[in-house]
């Protein structure tokens, strides 16, 4: 068992202004490892596959459960998260490259910042005035909080902006997670009233929902396996009723 070696190939770049390169390691095999055991591996020997010191492999990772969505990498020309990555699984050697839809910091580590705007973009989030109790908020029908939860799984891993062909650097396109993330908050009670507004943000300017190529790889790639294309398509929905109100006017405020 301890003469079994495990070979990766690992993409790296000393920071944002270096050319990219490729190293070879072999490690020492072990059960039940995933791709972050091997990185670990490699830091505690910085040594590539020639014998050469070299540095250690700088990559993200936070909880090792599938939930904070920091892990993520191209495994084998895939975009998924290393921590649930078993070695066992994979075929040899592994080929670990950082997600380039984002900037790259340091050899697989990325700037997914570009998510966090999209959120802020949208206004992903529940406004709720804290300078005094409000007491308890409104309920939500039991169907419909079943699949709101299907879209609160999301933990901004970037995924799904990787396996989207129209997330690039020539795009401004915002990306199927901050699309489910509309839905979602248009959907909670308190949320719901600045419904409108998400909408529009949607409708208005670069890299809203009509970039959107329907290539459905976003759904086929997220490790959560969010309905991502059945909130884009609802949003479809939505925005075309939001551009008759806005059109026409209205006196209601759903």
């Amino acid at each position: 068992m301890s003469e079994k070696t495990i070979e990766l190939v690992i993409k790296r770049q000393k920071d944002q202004n270096s050319e990219a390169y490729e190293e070879k390691f072999k490690i020492p095999y072990r059960p039940n490892m995933n791709v972050i055991s091997a990185l670990m591996e490699i830091r505690r020997n910085p040594v590539n596959a020639n014998g050469e010191e070299t540095t250690a492999v700088a990559w993200d990772a936070s909880c090792l459960e599938e939930v904070c969505g920091a892990c993520s990498m191209i495994i084998n020309g895939k975009p998924r998260q290393s921590c649930t990555a078993l070695i066992d699984q994979l075929e040899q050697p592994i080929k670990l490259e950082p997600m380039h839809t984002f900037p790259v910091l340091r050899d697989l580590t990325v700037d997914r910042s570009r998510m966090f705007d999209s959120l802020k973009r949208v206004k992903a989030w529940i406004p709720i005035d804290g300078t005094y109790d409000l007491g308890p908020g409104p309920r939500m029908p039991e169907a419909k909080r079943q699949w709101a939860y299907e879209l609160s799984k999301c933990m901004t891993c970037g995924v799904c902006l990787q396996a989207c062909p129209n997330v690039n650097s020539k795009s401004e396109f915002i990306g199927p997670a901050a699309l489910s993330q509309v839905r979602l908050f248009n959907t909670h009670p308190t949320g719901a009233m600045q419904k409108a507004e998400r909408l529009e943000t949607l409708m208005e300017g670069e890299g809203g929902l009509s970039n959107c190529g329907n290539s459905q790889n976003c759904v086929e790639a997220c490790p959560k396996g969010i309905p991502l294309t059945t909130s884009i398509a609802a949003l479809n929905r939505e925005t075309t009723l939001q551009s008759f109100k806005n059109f026409f006017g209205t006196d209601h405020t759903a």
